[in-house]
């Protein structure tokens, strides 16, 4: 399932394995965000939602996680950050939450300003790494249909 919409407007994927509480708090955050007419970005989205307290652009993430008390992985957990590398298309990376693991090669993500300005939940991503290892990536941009392949940095653990 993929939901795209404006924060009133999103449909929640029922079989998340993020918390409820936590959802609630980042999508009350992103709507006092809205009613101010100030943009909704991945950064401040996934900080919320997961509990990983990193800051500066989500292209940064990943070095930072390694450096600090954050565990990282190639391998998805429901609630751990997925970190997309910076690339010429997409300078300052991008960070995703994992909402459901579907199976070896394919999750399910919430994430924010994928699409302009928009909470994007239960967003399907699939591994199309040569090894197997979630190096690589294609992203759900539209029901059933995925988008360019992107790099992704790994997994940041949320603290227990």
């Amino acid at each position: 399932m993929c939901a795209v919409a404006a924060c009133g407007q999103v449909q929640t994927n029922q079989s998340s394995g993020i918390a409820p509480a936590r959802m609630a708090f980042a999508m009350q955050e992103v709507e006092v965000l809205q009613s101010k007419g100030s943009r909704v970005w991945c950064v401040p989205f996934a900080r919320n939602l997961s509990g990983v307290e990193i800051r500066g652009n989500a292209g940064t993430w990943w070095n930072t996680a390694k450096k600090t008390s954050y565990d990282v992985s190639h391998d998805p957990e429901v609630g751990s950050v997925m970190v997309f590398s910076a690339t010429r298309s997409m300078p300052m990376g991008h960070v995703a939450v994992v909402s459901e693991v579907l199976d070896n090669h394919k999750i399910l993500v919430d994430h924010a300003n994928w699409h302009r300005n928009k909470v994007s939940l239960g967003m399907a991503v699939i591994d199309v790494s040569a090894k197997q290892d979630w190096s690589r990536v294609r992203v759900e941009s539209a029901p059933g249909a995925f988008g360019s392949v992107y790099p992704i940095s790994g997994f940041i653990l949320p603290n227990s």
